[in-house]
């Protein structure tokens, strides 16, 4: 009984806007304004997404545009402003969705290009199981303190500032803000400063070395995020780097190459990142196993408030915790198991095979059961991971990975108790791939979705307002990904497939998550995968739970989640995270030592603290929009250099300054916030 009392009162929030206080959400001019941002995010993205398998969160830089048109409107308020952000942003995370894994239908010779309508009902199911699978979600999650969410803080922050324009607030979001753009544009865009410095060395029989990253809004993500996850990644990043690649290339033996940071890359690239999905895969499934109490608790609640409503006509839940009521989210995932089926039945099994019709019905029906349960799971997962480290940083190709071998796995033994896997090997990944494409879609929708929905939370937004305005995205952004997929398919080739002959193979899109996925797929039925380096990854798994099991008695965390996440990213990734929750503890410290009596405390430290969380979410925002604004001159020139302006044989330079402008970041962040006066 004492337990639900506590989670009764830690979802007391005090929002901006008051639970009792009516705004306009939902108006036409919000409508309008978030299906434009939302074609124009998607467009942004696709391009970058299938080069370099990566997406600019949208996020930050919808919430930011929407802010300056509503200006142009009669009384605008910022609950119309979160209702426009919660929208746009989910052009960029279903564009991620399908881009990600889409292309392996192509890569493994299934598909010809992207078919409009199967592609258009693969983002529609998808996204409405994003959306749908994340309301349940949506108090669990949000009330769990240990979870920071820092794109959600961030937004938040910038659209409090907007409104209450403290001088103080707006003074340190700009600051913060410029600095973040200015770096990201030197970084992206001129590549006068590298993002990232590699460090290797080989000897006759191993390499060894280490990388930074240097990216400002992943610092300042770390700086949000806090000390204890920058200890878990320093772990994962030990394992798997400092003493993965040394060991790994002394058992392996020196791949052939000669440059010893390319040496590195390949090391990671063929046998650490299934070190990092192995142990993702057991951290995910226990953290899951940590969530399945609270979740059934707030299901349990919701189903019992809504019945006593019925039934009684009591007490309606506050405007600020109304979701989409859950029978109707359950019998939406119910009866979306009827175009998933499908979908997956005459779409995704190609026709040239000696498979009986009943076989194919039988594994379509398994194929979309599991899309719904696995979608389920992993959804809950990547909710987990956008509170823990940011959606920006969120591994969602892992959790694919972790989804689709796991579903691989199951359809050997199908085979393997019918007509064996012989022969059959490309029409079993192409159906894995095909039933993991849905799952993809919804994985990142759910990514997003729940720091809009934080954003909601901290402001007073109407959640089924949010979850109606999401569910108008991803119909809107289905309908537009498809032709802008095709498009560059048709301009520049996929993963070393070509729509003709004589294409130039230097502009082609690597698609490294769609390839990732068909090797993954096919090394299963082929027998190629490394079991090893997978199983050796749930070992370590099992030991990180076990000794998180033991430190959390002594009010300290190593989430396993977070280990994973520093084996499996490259350097260049969760370095800089590392180092900005590293910086906000040193901080903290030296405060702590400043104000050391509990007046000055109490008077002090709340400022400072502020001050610093500000400076870091302007930070996050300025370098984020930053990269929408190049995406826009890349797309256009069909390259990434296209605003280069350091020599070639000036390079060197690059990684040096990136190094020296990290230090400057750090020093003056730690300058602004210990700052005594505002």
């Amino acid at each position: 009984m004492s337990k639900s009392k506590n989670m009764d009162h830690k979802v007391s929030i005090s929002p901006t806007i008051p639970a009792s206080q009516n705004l306009p959400e939902i108006t036409w001019r919000v409508l309008i304004i978030g299906t434009f941002l939302t074609i124009i995010l998607a467009a942004a993205n696709a391009y970058l997404g299938l080069k370099v398998g990566q997406t600019i969160s949208a996020s930050i830089p919808a919430a930011i545009i929407s802010m300056s048109i509503l200006r142009f409107f009669r009384n605008p308020n910022v609950l119309e402003n979160t209702m426009v952000q919660t929208m746009a942003s989910v052009g960029e995370a279903l564009t991620a969705g399908v881009a990600f894994i889409l292309p392996a239908l192509i890569i493994l010779h299934a598909w010809n290009g992207f078919y409009y309508w199967q592609t258009v009902i693969i983002a529609l199911l998808g996204g409405m199981l994003g959306v749908l699978f994340t309301i349940p979600l949506r108090r669990v999650l949000l009330i769990d303190k240990t979870l920071r969410y820092p794109e959600g803080l961030a937004i938040s922050n910038i659209l409090k500032a907007s409104i209450n324009r403290e001088e103080t607030d707006i003074k340190a979001l700009t600051l913060g803000g410029a600095v973040g753009a200015v770096i990201s544009l030197a970084q992206t865009g001129f590549q006068v400063i590298a993002d990232s410095f590699q460090f290797w060395v080989k000897t006759s029989n191993t390499v060894f070395g280490f990388g930074l990253g240097l990216s400002p809004a992943l610092i300042a993500a770390g700086y949000i995020v806090g000390v204890n996850v920058a200890i878990s990644l320093v772990v994962g990043v030990v394992i798997g780097w400092i003493a993965g690649v040394p060991i790994l290339t002394w058992i392996y033996g020196i791949p052939n190459v000669v440059n010893a940071n390319d040496i590195a890359s390949l090391m990671w690239r063929d046998h650490i990142r299934y070190l990092g999905v192995g142990t993702m895969l057991v951290g995910g499934l226990w953290t899951l196993v940590t969530l399945v109490k609270p979740i059934v608790y707030s299901l349990s609640t919701s189903f019992i408030s809504m019945r006593q409503a019925k039934l009684t006509g009591g007490i309606k839940q506050i405007r600020t915790e109304r979701d989409i009521p859950l029978n109707y989210v359950f019998w939406g995932i119910a009866l979306l198991f009827i175009p998933i089926f499908l979908l997956i039945l005459l779409y995704m099994m190609p026709d040239n095979s000696h498979l009986s019709h009943t076989f194919r019905t039988l594994m379509a029906a398994f194929c979309a059961l599991y899309v719904l349960v696995g979608g389920f799971t992993f959804c809950s997962i990547s909710s987990y991971f956008a509170g823990l480290i940011g959606s920006t940083n969120n591994p969602v190709s892992g959790l694919l990975v972790s989804s689709l071998l796991i579903l691989c796995l199951i359809l050997l033994c199908f085979f393997g108790f019918s007509h064996g896997i012989k022969g059959n090997e490309v029409f079993a990944a192409v159906v894995a791939i095909g039933s993991t494409v849905i799952i993809a879609a919804a994985l990142a929708i759910s990514n997003d979705t729940m720091q809009d929905l934080k954003v909601g939370q901290l402001l007073g937004a109407t959640p089924w307002k949010q979850q109606v305005m999401l569910i108008v995205g991803v119909v809107v952004s289905a309908f537009v990904i498809p032709p802008i997929l095709d498009l560059l398919y048709n301009a520049y080739g996929i993963g070393g497939v070509f729509p003709r002959e004589g294409m130039p193979k230097g502009q082609m899109l690597a698609a490294p998550q769609a390839g990732l996925m068909a090797t993954v797929a096919a090394g299963v039925f082929a027998d190629t995968l490394e079991w090893s380096m997978i199983i050796a990854g749930a070992v370590i798994a099992v030991i990180c739970i076990i000794i998180d099991e033991i430190v959390k008695n002594y009010d300290t965390r190593l989430p396993v989640l977070a280990v994973g996440v520093g084996i499996y990213l490259p350097l260049d990734a969760s370095v800089p995270v590392i180092i900005g929750g590293f910086l906000a503890y040193f901080i903290q410290l030296r405060l702590n030592k400043l104000y050391r009596s509990k007046a000055d405390s109490d008077d002090n430290l709340p400022a400072h603290k502020h001050r610093g969380l500000l400076l870091a979410c302007g930070i996050v925002a300025g370098a984020s929009i930053m990269g929408v604004v190049l995406a826009i001159p890349f797309a256009i020139t069909q390259s990434s250099d296209a605003l280069r302006i350091m020599p070639e044989q000036y390079q060197y330079l690059s990684g040096v300054l990136g190094i020296g402008v990290t230090v400057i970041l750090c020093a003056w962040i730690y300058r602004v916030v210990m700052r005594k006066n505002a």
